[in-house]
């Protein structure tokens, strides 16, 4: 049940893609004064570094975060408030394309936990949710696997947040509606399960369901891996089906890095792809989304592309 451990896929494909959508929607959800609760079901460890043990086994994050900080034709710093980016791109030489918004914004937050360059730590989603977090605002995290549940307690310990954050030692699916709708009536629902166990796919339609009952007006983000497994390929006709007939506006995001087709070599040896895609599905998403998508995931297809196979998708309804 345990054996998934986010520290070994930190900063890979699916971070980038998940990451950007998150910081992406938080923008914007923050604009407004009222208190916004962001709640993340699947928290994680919070922070990784990628030059430890167990980035280093897997090195994912070379063909992620530290492959796009080696492409990106402007500096990792961070990304210049709204009001100068215009300046920014009048400025540019005529040669050069300017990374999208959505995608200097995610390198700038990235930038912000690794002052001296490079991406030497990785944050997680609690720790790029708490770093856009204004003082007013609540994170709650729910952190079932034992190890990685006292590693995020040391973690945030760290902050020195007070009440602002609460990790919780439980099962997000199990217990994270009793905090919808928050008093502030303001929510960002983040659920990334890990899908080692073909009942995380229901589970997060279950969830989506009783969560859109008690909070209809929430924003609900689902990442989910694209693999060969009808489950994974039925949860977002399911989801936009659940959005469609709750009225509710959806988005539907989806980046492909590779070929999904298990190969074998001259000596018979067998090649397992491993995570060739993921989407990002959410419901309730800031009108501003898509466009900054639309800008956002052919760059990442041309910068992230491990075969010719790369594409992405982006669709949107309600």
């Amino acid at each position: 049940m345990f054996s998934y451990r986010h520290a070994f896929h930190a900063g890979n494909h699916a971070d980038v893609l998940k990451h950007t959508v998150l910081i992406a929607t938080l923008d914007h959800l923050l604009e407004k004064e009222a208190a916004l609760t962001v709640i993340d079901t699947h928290a994680g460890a919070g922070l990784y570094r990628l030059d430890g043990d167990y980035a280093g086994t897997s090195g994912e994050a070379a063909e992620g975060i530290l492959r796009l900080l080696s492409d990106k034709k402007e500096p990792a710093a961070p990304a210049p408030a709204p009001a100068a980016k215009t300046a920014a791109k009048k400025s540019a030489p005529a040669a050069e394309v300017p990374l999208a918004d959505a995608i200097a914004r995610y390198l700038g937050v990235i930038s912000d936990f690794n002052p001296k360059g490079g991406a030497r730590v990785y944050p997680g989603s609690p720790f790029i949710v708490q770093h856009l977090l204004r003082d007013h605002d609540k994170l709650k995290l729910f952190e079932l696997h034992p190890t990685d549940a006292r590693t995020l307690d040391a973690n945030i310990a760290q902050l020195e947040a007070g009440r602002q954050i609460a990790v919780l030692r439980d099962d997000g699916f199990g217990s994270a509606t009793k905090f919808l709708p928050p008093p502030s009536r303001r929510a960002l629902v983040l659920m990334d399960p890990s899908y080692e166990i073909k009942s995380d796919y229901g589970r997060v339609l279950d969830f989506a369901a009783e969560a859109l009952k008690r909070f209809a007006t929430g924003t609900y983000a689902i990442w989910y891996p694209i693999i060969p497994r009808p489950e994974a390929h039925d949860l977002p006709r399911r989801l936009k089906t659940m959005a469609t007939k709750a009225g509710k506006p959806w988005l539907h995001a989806t980046l492909t890095v590779k070929s999904s087709k298990i190969t074998t070599d001259a000596s018979g040896e067998t090649h397992r792809p491993g995570l060739p895609a993921s989407g990002m599905f959410l419901i309730n998403p800031p009108y501003t989304l898509k466009p900054l998508l639309a800008a956002a995931l052919p760059q990442l297809v041309e910068r992230l592309a491990q075969d010719r196979h790369a594409t992405f998708s982006l669709d949107s309804g309600g």
